[in-house]
């Protein structure tokens, strides 16, 4: 895994959540919720988060049925993530998303919030899983000494 800033994305035809870690952490954090109306608005928006934060790799969440079939989502995900890596020259790594949706509602209910309050955070924290999910399964197994 390369040293430095991740970006996880839980794409979404309307809103495309965003969370951010550093590999020698291995902590991911939610970062913001693009919620622009145009597929152009959607890409600037990403843009402008690539040149800020300079991020050394990127995590498309993979959206599949409980049994891990795709579904009319996964094909919109690996496109997006081709878009991804095409447009940025980032490696970009699909990651399984099934049930961080329910997981992320699940975390902010026990904050106290409705189905109001947490809206606003939901695809955020949706991508916060998706990138713990991800720093989990690919950081290096601790070794024991002899």
């Amino acid at each position: 895994m390369p040293e430095g800033t991740v970006l996880a994305f839980d794409f979404g035809e309307k809103r495309i959540g965003v969370a951010i870690g550093e590999t020698t952490l291995t902590q991911a954090h939610p970062l913001a919720v693009i919620r622009a109306q145009s597929k152009e608005e959607r890409r600037r928006a990403i843009g402008e988060l690539i040149r800020e934060w300079q991020p050394q790799q990127l995590v498309v969440g993979l959206p599949t049925h409980a049994d891990g079939k795709p579904h009319a989502m996964t094909d919109l995900c690996r496109t997006f993530a081709a878009w991804l890596s095409s447009q940025f020259s980032l490696p970009v790594e699909l990651a399984d998303e099934r049930l961080t949706s329910f997981d992320a509602e699940a975390r902010l209910r026990e904050t106290g919030r409705n189905a109001k309050t947490m809206k606003p955070l939901l695809d955020a924290v949706a991508a916060q899983l998706i990138l713990q999910t991800w720093f989990d399964t690919h950081a290096p197994t601790p070794h024991t000494p002899s």
